[in-house]
């Protein structure tokens, strides 16, 4: 197990071929507000929450596509050392995808992937205060981190970031579905992929007011429904949804 206190996600950041059409889709079904990153030259977009920052957006290039990238949603670890963090990705087994590097003046990050191709990214800031975390269960903020992979994922993971088992739910053929924590309430969960997935990856769940009024949105807006609405253990209902560019996302609420 890891020495060092739990990491958990701080930020997420949408790879997207359109970024004014993806702007206009999340601001629509999810109720982002959207600004300028302020780091001339990217194009970056940050999303917030009310007054909260939660994430980001940056255009897909034909370039990075060209060589395998695809619209998704990739969440950001935070790590006191995004280079030894990176050297421990490839000592247990994942890789590094883009060699740690910075961002002047703002943050030192790298993308990574687990032992099963799970893609996420370290992240260190450089001033000690982050971004403050919009309130738990705030419409825009995120809920749920879901982990699509297979056998033998978890342990990684702890290794890596000192993540716990929460608990646990067999799912019948689907296998165990095994909540984890980051040292506190459970902040995701792991299962094993499904065989028509073309690989694995995180679903992030952003927290909604309302299940079917978030749906009858996404829909009305483009979006394409994979599953849900289904109500989870705890009384919770879900959605998982890809946008119009491609990016997987899911949807979580307190009620439907």
């Amino acid at each position: 197990m890891s020495t060092n206190s739990p990491r958990s996600f701080m930020w997420y950041e949408l790879m997207t071929p359109d970024v004014p059409a993806a702007l206009s889709f999340y601001r629509r079904v999810i109720g982002w507000d959207a600004k300028d990153g302020g780091a001339p030259g990217t194009g970056y977009t940050v999303l917030s929450a009310g007054p909260s920052a939660i994430g980001g957006v940056h255009a897909l290039t034909q370039e990075m596509r060209d060589g395998g990238a695809r619209p998704c949603w990739l969440g950001y670890i935070a790590v006191d050392d995004v280079d030894a963090y990176a050297a421990r990705v490839s000592a247990a087994g994942g890789r590094v995808l883009r060699a740690p590097a910075d961002v002047a003046g703002v943050l030192r990050f790298a993308v990574v992937a687990d032992p099963h191709g799970a893609v996420f990214m370290l992240l260190r800031g450089m001033s000690e205060q982050g971004p403050l975390p919009p309130a738990s269960g705030t419409p825009g903020s995120i809920g749920w981190h879901e982990l699509h992979a297979g056998d033998g994922a978890f342990a990684f993971y702890a290794e890596l970031f000192g993540w716990t088992k929460a608990d646990a739910m067999d799912m019948g053929e689907l296998g165990v579905y095994q909540m984890f924590a980051a040292g506190g309430a459970p902040i995701g969960g792991m299962m094993t992929r499904m065989p028509q997935s073309p690989g694995a990856f995180w679903l992030h769940y952003f927290n909604v007011d309302g299940i079917d009024a978030a749906l009858a949105r996404a829909r009305a807006a483009g979006a394409t429904v994979v599953h849900g609405p289904s109500e989870v253990p705890g009384g919770s209902w879900i959605a998982q949804c890809t946008d119009p560019q491609g990016a997987m996302f899911a949807m979580v609420s307190a009620r439907r």
